[in-house]
């Protein structure tokens, strides 16, 4: 009787690793992460790159609390397990839904209100969890009191957005995103995280970039729209490809490593609050600029292997994922890498902003090209970093 009623979670050690099971809700909630990119690739938009983002970041910001519990506690067995596939099977709905995000319909629940249920019930197991955590832990259960107000109040400019649907929505949901990460950040402030395992933590980011760079070239030559890439299409996906990889080479190569390592030498106080600035903006975005390159892959092999209404040239939309997605990714990367190694060179900042000055000129250009362009400097780029991380490494060296 007393080990059923005890549903207490057991706290993670300061040496423990991602498990397997924390794998698995990291695959679903990338799943719902590419979903946007089929939202935003049914009608390329302004408005909808716009409303995509703000899915992004709604998704990303709800997910990174599940980290900082899982550095806690063990989230593969007892209570908490249970409670994060609840989260996990609505993380799962929200991304079932997400194409229609703003596509109300008669149903008594339609696909924005049940993305924003779906979303709500996520973020209530977080709190349950936080909340059976902090039962032995006095300075969590004072963080939790801080961080559950914006978390709730996120939630009412949510389901009313959903209900008024338009842009209205698009209004009450950016309202909502601003309450939780402005809440959250102001939360952590005044009572930050405890963070345990730095590996686990700097861990379990990574392991979401790479299966998102992974999930997101696949989602680029999937759809209902994709047939099987032949002649040009097929150049475009190994460009594609080859694009990936530079965004992969230019975070796992030299900076993964190399950040870990400076974010635990920083003092036990200022740890958490280091991390939490590192990994929840430099890296966050990191993934979303991921996205949005694939989403303009997507767009250069569905051109090739359609017939186009606009054959001659990439699209702004398209283009503007492509450029703005790969220079948004190379500045997130900066400010990661400022926020834990510490070092930025001007170069590395030029380098970052020039696929904003391509952009005109990849817009100016056919599909393939345009592709082409862009490969072809981040080639470069990851050619420039790799002379510069061995310039750094003989300088240490002497």
């Amino acid at each position: 009787m007393r080990r059923i009623l005890d549903i207490r979670p057991v706290p993670a050690g300061l040496t423990h690793r991602t498990t397997m099971f924390e794998v698995f809700f990291d695959l679903v909630f990338v799943f719902a992460l590419t979903r946007a990119i089929t939202f935003m690739a049914s009608s390329p938009s302004a408005l909808t790159l716009a409303q995509g983002l703000l899915l992004l970041l709604l998704l990303i910001y709800s997910w990174s609390p599940y980290i900082w519990v899982g550095n806690l506690v063990r989230p593969d067995v007892g209570p908490v397990r249970a409670l994060t596939l609840v989260a996990m099977a609505a993380i799962f709905v929200a991304a079932l839904v997400l194409p229609d995000a703003w596509q109300q319909s008669p149903e008594l629940f339609d696909a924005p209100l049940t993305l924003a249920l779906a979303y709500v019930l996520g973020r209530a197991m977080q709190l349950v969890i936080i909340f059976l955590a902090s039962a032995t832990n006095p300075p969590l259960r004072s963080t939790l009191r801080f961080f559950a107000v914006p978390v709730v109040l996120g939630w009412i400019p949510l389901i009313v957005g959903a209900l008024l649907g338009g842009a209205a929505q698009t209004a009450l949901w950016t309202v909502a995103f601003l309450l939780n990460i402005g809440g959250a950040r102001l939360a952590s402030t005044f009572r930050p995280w405890q963070l345990r395992s730095v590996d686990h933590f700097s861990e379990r980011f990574g392991l979401v970039l790479i299966i998102a760079l992974g999930e997101s070239l696949i989602s680029a030559g999937a759809g209902p729209r994709a047939m099987a890439p032949v002649g040009s299409a097929l150049l475009a996906a190994l460009l594609g490809l080859t694009s990936t990889v530079c965004l992969w080479w230019l975070y796992f190569d030299r900076l993964a490593s190399a950040a870990r390592e400076a974010v635990g030498t920083v003092p036990d106080e200022r740890r958490a609050r280091v991390a939490g600035d590192a990994y929840g903006l430099g890296h966050s975005t990191l993934i979303i600029g991921a996205i949005y390159v694939a989403l303009g892959i997507e767009e250069v092999i569905a051109q090739l292997t359609e017939e186009s209404a606009h054959p001659g040239r990439l699209g702004w939309e398209a283009a503007t994922a492509l450029y703005g997605g790969a220079a948004l990714y190379l500045l997130s990367r900066l400010v990661f890498r400022r926020l834990t190694v510490g070092v930025v060179y001007p170069p590395q900042v030029v380098a970052a902003l020039l696929p904003l000055a391509l952009l005109p000129i990849g817009r100016s250009l056919p599909p393939l090209a345009a592709l082409a362009l862009l490969t072809a400097f981040l080639i470069a780029v990851t050619w420039f970093e790799r002379r510069m991380d061995r310039r750094d490494e003989r300088a240490r060296k002497s």
